[in-house]
Order: structure tokens, then C-alpha cells, then sequence
């Protein structure tokens, strides 16, 4: 019995290695959530910006247009991330050339970024007073400058809040990607937490991710809180 204890201890990586593996899956990532949150940030917040401004409030009412962009922004918002990323499998080799890496986990986050960020950002444009976009047209301003220096200037608190709550997303979606192994801290995870019983790795894994979402979302809520008090006293 104490010699098989003592096997399974012997497989854990030891505290002063441990750094070694994490500081690179750490990087990647990063990596990957920083290419992912360009395009959802880009992508995702046109998309959001189109919604609430085809709708009934909006600068261009457009009611089929809307359903239509709405009924998707649902479906890409409908599948859990696994299910989505086996989806699109075909799409993925397709586009990227492999099925496994980096490429083949950040086209299922882009994918599922998208839909998430843009209805963030339709409700964050959805709760602002009719006079933001009224005052706007009373000017004669152009659509542009309305979309970027009226309503989204005025949404920006809430747009980084759900940047935020994107970002914290992405990172639970890239550790999934893990399991194919797409890098970062979910494919250690597996690999060496789970498939190896690498108890250190497994408690450093978890350590990690506690950590850095607390950081993000600390980060998040005072960039938010500083907004506020700026648009207040502006």
C-alpha cells in the first residue's frame, strides 16, 4: 500500500517545476484570448450596434432586418461551446488548414464571442434614455457621429462591463479548447492534471484561474466605476 502511494505521489510535478510548465500556458492563453477578444470586440459590438439601431428606438428601423440579425445572434448563443466547437469542425479545417493548435481553438471562440458581445452591447444601447439619440439628430449629426459620440460614449460603462464579462468568458472557453489541444492552461489541465493524476498541477491550475479572473474583474468594475463618475461630473 505504501509503495503504491507512493507511485501516485511521484507522478505530481514538483512546486519548484511548476512554474516551467505554467508561465508558457499562461502565455498561450493570453494569446489566444487577445486575438479572440479583437475580433469580438470589433466584430461583435458592429453587430450589437446594427441591433438596437434596426430596432423600433433605433436610427434605421429596419423590423426584418432586426428579426433576422437577432434570430441569429440566438442560434450562435443556443450552443454550448463543446457542441459549437465540433460543429464547425469542418469550417475550422477549412479555414485554418488543422483541427488541433491555437488556429482551430480561436475560430469556435470567435464564433461564440460574437453573438455574446453583440447582445451585450444592443442591451447596454437599449438602456439609455430615447433623448441620447434624439439630441443627436436634433443637431444634425451624422449617423456616425450619433453611433460613436452620443451612444456609445454614453453606453461605455456598460459596454466595459461586458468586455469584462467577455474576457472572463473567453478564458473559461479556451481552457475547454484545452481538450484539443489548442495550448494554454485548460490543455495542461488535461494533460497533466487529469491524464497524468498530477495533483500539483491540477491545485496550481485552479490557483491560477481563481486568481486571474478575481484580477480581471476587480480591474473591470473600477474602470467601470471611474466611467460612471466621469460621465457624472461631465
Amino acid at each position: 500500500m505504501k509503495n503504491l502511494s507512493d507511485s501516485v505521489m511521484s507522478q505530481d510535478t514538483p512546486w519548484r517545476e511548476i512554474h516551467r510548465l505554467m508561465l508558457p500556458a499562461y502565455g498561450e492563453t493570453w494569446l489566444m484570448v487577445g486575438i479572440v477578444m479583437l475580433f469580438v470586440v470589433a466584430i461583435g459590438g458592429a453587430v450589437g450596434v446594427v441591433l438596437f439601431n434596426t430596432s423600433s428606438r433605433g436610427l434605421f428601423p429596419r423590423p426584418a432586418l432586426n428579426r433576422a440579425l437577432s434570430w441569429l445572434v440566438n442560434i450562435g448563443r443556443s450552443l454550448p461551446f463543446p457542441v459549437l466547437m465540433a460543429a464547425i469542425i469542418p469550417f475550422t479545417f477549412w479555414l485554418t488548414g488543422t483541427t488541433i493548435g491555437i488556429p482551430a481553438a480561436v475560430i469556435p471562440m470567435i464564433v461564440a464571442g460574437i453573438p455574446f458581445f453583440g447582445r451585450l452591447v444592443e442591451n447596454a444601447l437599449r438602456e439609455l434614455p430615447p433623448e441620447v439619440t434624439a439630441v443627436g439628430l436634433v443637431s444634425g449629426g451624422s449617423i456616425w457621429q450619433i453611433v460613436t459620440r452620443a451612444q456609445l460614449s454614453e453606453a461605455l460603462p456598460a459596454i466595459v462591463a461586458a468586455i469584462t464579462l467577455n474576457v472572463i468568458s473567453m478564458i473559461e472557453y479556451s481552457a475547454i479548447a484545452g481538450t484539443i489541444g489548442a495550448g494554454g492552461i485548460g490543455y495542461l489541465a488535461v494533460v497533466y492534471g487529469y491524464q497524468r493524476f498530477d495533483n500539483h498541477i491540477m491545485i496550481a491550475t485552479i490557483v491560477v484561474l481563481i486568481a486571474t479572473i478575481q484580477l480581471i474583474q476587480f480591474i473591470g468594475d473600477r474602470l467601470v466605476a471611474a466611467l460612471r463618475h466621469h460621465q457624472e461630473t461631465f
